[in-house]
Parts: C-alpha cells; sequence; structure tokens
C-alpha cells in the first residue's frame, strides 16, 4: 500500500501540516516549479501562506530527500518531486523549459569521475543545454 503524503512525512521526522501537505502534493503534481508558482498553488488549496513559510517548508523537504531543487545556471531554484534516481535536466536556452532526461547509464551516479579526489560519489548532476521544440521552430533552426 502507498503510504499518504502525510505518513510520507511522519516517516521523513517532519511535523504533518496542511500547508506541508498541500506543497508536497503540489511539487509531486507539477513540473519543476518555482516558489512563487508553489506558493500560488497551495495557496489555491490552503488559503494564505507566507513566501516564507514555503521557503521553509522546501528546505524541510528538500532536507528530508522528499523533494529535490535543482538550479540552471542562471534561474531561480526550482523544485520536483521526482526524487532518488539521480535523473538529469534538459534546459531550454531561449524559453527556460525544463525536462527530465534519464541516467545515461542507467545506475547512480550515472557518471564515473577520472578522479574522485577521495570523494565517495552518490550523486551525479548533468543539464543539458538547447532550444525546445517550439522554440527551435520559432527561431527557424
Amino acid at each position: 500500500m502507498t503510504p499518504t503524503t502525510a505518513e510520507e512525512l511522519r516517516g521523513a521526522g517532519l511535523r504533518v501540516t496542511a500547508a506541508r501537505v498541500a506543497l508536497l502534493e503540489t511539487v509531486r503534481a507539477g513540473d519543476h516549479l518555482g516558489v512563487e508558482e508553489i506558493a500560488s498553488r497551495v495557496r489555491d488549496r490552503v488559503g494564505h501562506i507566507s513566501l516564507q513559510a514555503v521557503y521553509e517548508a522546501l528546505h524541510a523537504l528538500t532536507a528530508a530527500r522528499l523533494v529535490r531543487r535543482i538550479e540552471p545556471a542562471g534561474s531561480p531554484a526550482l523544485y520536483e518531486g521526482r526524487v532518488g534516481d539521480n535523473h538529469h535536466h534538459v534546459v531550454c536556452r531561449s524559453c527556460g523549459a525544463v525536462a527530465d532526461v534519464d541516467c545515461a547509464i542507467g545506475h547512480a551516479p550515472c557518471l564515473s569521475a577520472a578522479d574522485d579526489h577521495g570523494f565517495t560519489i552518490d550523486e551525479a548532476e548533468v543539464v543539458y543545454w538547447g532550444l525546445c521544440p517550439t522554440c527551435t521552430t520559432a527561431h527557424g533552426a
């Protein structure tokens, strides 16, 4: 049986609140959402929640590995519900659209560093850059 959102929060050692449940479900239902969009969608579900409370909850959920934060160069942080599988991202240089890209080799950490400098590597983060299909058509590429 799949655990409820509240059970997942409790299992991660987090206090269960209506706002945290709504926030986690919002991130999981969305597609690489920014903080403002998450806050707006959570407000639609539970009423008022401050932006600071959203930031604090996202920090807690990220630390608990219930959500993943990505920050493509030159972009604000984005959050997604796909966690634990070491996938990567492709980002459009023109419109900023982001899509998931599965691991090239199929198992974490996906890429082996030429020199790990003694680190125990457990994750690799790769960002592919280009133009999405819409922007490719618009730019005549």
